[in-house]
């Protein structure tokens, strides 16, 4: 049995829903999960664990500013355990950019930071119009009529592949 960290940065709350889901999955497989906000994280010690996982969203193309840090400060321990990264974010509603190698986002985050996590993952988000500001609401219809999405202003519609979810969850398992 390991202890694994899954640490979270999100801008809506998709990404919690998928760290959730992620712990059912490694729990069904014997492991103990503990799952932590990026803010809270910074009072864990990551060295009382076996695994880690980052999970985090994008808005407007970019991982939150917290995630590149937390991964600085302990740079060295993520080294050293087993470790994996999940991005969430809504070009992956398209089955060509859910992979590390195909999707802008990840590929631009694991430019820009020195670690090399074992296991990479990207899931489809959530579009939520009615929960976003105005402004948001605005930008992100714009994103989406350019990108073909819905842009209808009450669409709620979740993207994610849970299988895919269920297949990273084992993999974090295994690793």
């Amino acid at each position: 049995m390991a202890k694994i960290l899954i640490i979270y940065s999100t801008t809506d709350g998709h990404t919690v829903t998928i760290c959730h889901h992620l712990q059912e999955v490694i729990e069904q497989q014997s492991h103990q999960v503990t799952i932590s906000s990026i803010d809270d994280a910074q009072h864990i010690d990551p060295a009382l664990f076996d695994k880690i996982v980052i999970g985090a969203s994008i808005r407007y193309g970019k991982h939150s500013p917290q995630v590149y840090d937390y991964i600085k400060r302990n740079q060295q321990m993520l080294e050293s355990a087993p470790s994996a990264l999940f991005s969430v974010n809504l070009v992956a509603r398209k089955p060509d950019k859910r992979r590390a190698d195909t999707n802008p986002y990840v590929k631009k985050f694991l430019k820009q930071t020195a670690w090399q996590p074992a296991e990479i993952a990207v899931f489809a988000g959530k579009l939520d119009y009615p929960r976003y500001s105005y402004r948001d609401r605005l930008i992100i219809r714009l994103i989406m009529w350019i990108t073909k999405g819905p842009t209808a202003p009450d669409t709620v519609k979740v993207f994610t592949d849970w299988e895919q979810v269920d297949a990273f969850g084992k993999a974090i398992s295994e690793m």
